[in-house]
């Protein structure tokens, strides 16, 4: 698969998803004491971690949008 997440993009994702993670994991808040919410949160919050490690997203291969420039 071609990459497909530029760099802004995928910086973003990278902070995006290590937030997710701290507020799932690490927070302390009441909102993700529920195990639907915490483990959401981890799991999309590792998902954006992966992808903005190997620079493809599923999700925009389908739709056709493409963030880097080569």
């Amino acid at each position: 698969m071609t990459k497909n997440v530029g760099t802004l993009d995928r910086a973003a994702r990278a902070i995006l998803g290590l937030v997710l993670l701290y507020l799932a994991f690490a927070s302390g808040l009441l909102l993700f004491e529920g195990a639907l919410v915490k483990y959401g949160a981890a799991v999309i919050g590792a998902v954006m971690l992966v992808v903005a490690a190997v620079r493809i997203c599923p999700l925009y291969s389908l739709v056709g949008i493409k963030t880097c420039r080569a």
